[in-house]
């Protein structure tokens, strides 16, 4: 994942959205989740950020999702955006995806519920990373969350790139979690990828996509395993023009889901009306807020 386009850009120049609710977790961590309310037991859909992309990136795309009827709320991952303390901060604790599966994403997803009472379905939708860990999410803890959307999300293992990628992609992720442990953190702010990051997170990122397997340091979890007892709807959608998550990397990681009710498609120009790539669909997301709506009320009541 490079950097997104410029926050100045475009529908990014809207207003923030209306606070939702703080969360604290016992460490200090804080998160401020945002979002924009629609009836009472409307589906909810919680979206998760892409590495080093702060949640005020999909605002415009949470207001499509709202316009299509649907609750629509943000959060920024550990240490990003308005969570503090940042991963800069001399305070920011080192962490790897097993805070954030086990500690965070279920703290805000139970605040979000208490805030939302128990009515409505509650459904995650994660970008790029944001998806794995979400997916991720879903499947260590079944139960509060009643379905889980991917959009421009896949694994990052080196083998679902094909011949020509495969070596570069594998050099990459080694030389980018060698530089992170040799720093002390992954200044991608600086060098154009992924934010700023910890030495942890790149670690985790690194391990999945030379093994093809999520094992999250310090976790005694199976995530494999839990993937494969996943009992929700999934919907995957890949994104015409995306190179970092093509069809083939979406289908490894769709593919651990083995149990889940996966729905498949492709979200492409023509339907968008506008040029696509990784992150440039979040500015024509209207066809897709649209579709997702449909997907989400059609899975029913939890």
């Amino acid at each position: 994942m490079t950097q997104p386009p410029s926050l100045v850009n475009g529908p990014r120049s809207e207003g923030e959205l209306p606070p939702l609710t703080t969360v604290g977790l016992p460490d200090g961590t804080r998160f401020a989740v945002r979002g924009l309310r629609a009836a009472p037991t409307a589906p909810a859909v919680l979206v998760v950020p892409a590495m080093g992309t702060p949640a005020r990136f999909y605002r415009h795309f949470a207001r499509e999702l709202h316009r299509a009827g649907l609750t629509a709320l943000t959060v920024d991952l550990r240490g990003q955006g308005e969570s503090t303390p940042h991963v800069r901060d001399a305070a920011a604790r080192d962490h790897g995806y097993r805070v954030i599966l086990e500690e965070d994403l279920g703290a805000v997803v139970d605040a979000v519920r208490a805030e939302l009472g128990p009515e409505p379905p509650l459904f995650l939708l994660g970008h790029s990373l944001g998806g794995q860990l979400a997916l991720l999410h879903a499947a260590a803890r079944p139960g509060p969350v009643d379905g889980v959307a991917l959009v421009a999300s896949g694994t990052v293992w080196y083998r679902a790139y094909g011949t020509l990628r495969a070596p570069l992609l594998l050099l990459a992720t080694t030389l980018i979690a060698a530089t992170a442990t040799l720093l002390g953190r992954w200044p991608g702010a600086r060098l154009g990828f992924g934010g700023d990051q910890t030495t942890g997170v790149m670690r985790d990122w690194a391990r999945q996509g030379r093994t093809g397997r999520y094992r999250p340091g310090g976790s005694a979890r199976d995530y494999e395993s839990a993937l494969r007892a996943l009992d929700v709807p999934v919907l995957a959608v890949s994104v015409e023009n995306d190179t970092y998550a093509p069809a083939s990397a979406v289908d490894h990681l769709v593919g651990k889901a083995a149990g889940a009710r996966v729905t498949r498609w492709r979200y492409t120009e023509r339907e968008a009306g506008a040029r696509l790539d990784h992150f440039a669909w979040t500015r024509a997301a209207g066809p897709l807020a649209r579709r997702i709506a449909r997907w989400a009320t059609a899975q029913g009541t939890p």
